[in-house]
């Protein structure tokens, strides 16, 4: 087991064990009464009153046990899936591989979405432990003190996907995105491209862009090289965004050779702006993505780009949460790699 005992600290002192209502009730000032009201919320509470209580909670990753007293004793079936996007076409692929692995199970998979948004994955996060799932399965390593609280706090399995720079909960199931922009840049460096040019998407909402952004600055650093001109869209990717921001970036410097973009969207918006305006793929300018995803590889030139195992991702994860219902005493790191696909556009 991860661990049989938790000590944890809040303002009144050092207590043990997973924090309890009475825990809550003591940290703030108030009857156990009150901060049942507060979470059910029943009967009028005031202002002050009820963020003194939700302080409380998040401070000490206080999760109420919803399944105890009803007819959810079926809980223990369930597993949390959070995901960041349904409409990114990256994240139903990771959802199919959870699904197979489920299906010669008892297990059911509830899917909650974040909108890349820490504060709604820690609202879901609250929810779903309230119901003592067997397992929860996650997005990243991006996650508010209050979430990674009361996940530490639980005893609940938990898979951290997609990525693998940073050290998990639990277990982490995925890539290294810095590995994966630092060879994409070696590639590319290899092929003879000296002047690069890069377009991407916010960073604050995908921070594994930003990862291979590094990577790919590393791969050009070695190299002797750097970034001639780099332009990224403040919003979420898409295939419009990747077209009219790589007309921006080809306004400010003309004689770029290749463009590495944030992901295949991007790049594949990219491809149709070099239709619309002559310019020769490949020949004239480079273009370079990341994903591996169908519509990059049904362009008349496949798009050269990286591919994750995004099915291979969400399978891994759930037979792995199956292993042990107990966390192991060692957290775990399993790297699903990827492959650079050569592609006709680089």
């Amino acid at each position: 087991m991860f661990a049989t005992m938790l000590v944890f600290k809040s303002g009144k002192g050092f207590m043990y064990g997973v924090p309890t209502l009475t825990d809550v009730a003591r940290l703030a000032g108030v009857s156990e009464n009150t901060v049942s009201r507060v979470i059910r919320n029943k009967g009028p509470i005031a202002d002050s009153t009820r963020t003194r209580v939700t302080s409380a909670i998040e401070e000490l990753g206080y999760v109420p046990n919803r399944a105890a007293g009803s007819l959810a004793s079926s809980g223990s079936m369930l597993m949390g899936v959070l995901l960041p996007s349904l409409s990114n076409i990256v994240f139903p692929e990771v959802l199919r591989g959870i699904h197979s692995a489920l299906a010669s199970t008892e297990y059911q998979a509830l899917v909650g979405v974040t909108d890349y948004d820490a504060l709604t994955e820690q609202g879901i996060v609250s929810s779903l432990l309230a119901w003592k799932p067997a397992a929860i399965i996650m997005t990243g390593f991006d996650h508010t003190d209050a979430t990674r609280r009361m996940l530490e706090n639980s005893r609940v399995r938990v898979a951290e996907l997609m990525d693998i720079d940073a050290e998990p909960i639990d277990i982490a199931i995925g890539l290294s995105h810095r590995k994966a922009g630092y060879d994409s840049g070696r590639h590319l460096i290899s092929r003879g491209y000296r002047r690069f040019g890069y377009v991407g998407h916010d960073w604050t909402a995908d921070r594994r862009a930003r990862k291979r952004y590094e990577g790919l600055c590393a791969a050009l650093l070695e190299a002797g090289l750097t970034l001639k001109a780099e332009q990224r869209v403040d919003g979420p990717s898409s295939t419009i965004a990747g077209r009219d921001t790589l007309a921006r970036l080809l306004t400010k410097k003309p004689d770029i050779e290749v463009v590495v973009f944030s992901n295949d969207d991007m790049a594949v918006g990219g491809f149709f702006h070099c239709l619309s305006a002559g310019i020769a793929v490949k020949e004239k300018l480079g273009l370079f993505g990341f994903n591996g995803l169908d519509i990059g590889q049904s362009l008349p030139a496949p798009l050269s780009t990286v591919r994750s195992n995004r099915f291979l991702i969400g399978q891994t994860a759930v037979e792995k949460l199956l292993e042990s219902s107990e966390r192991p005493l060692e957290r775990q790191i399993v790297d699903t790699g990827y492959v650079i696909i050569e592609g006709a556009t680089a």
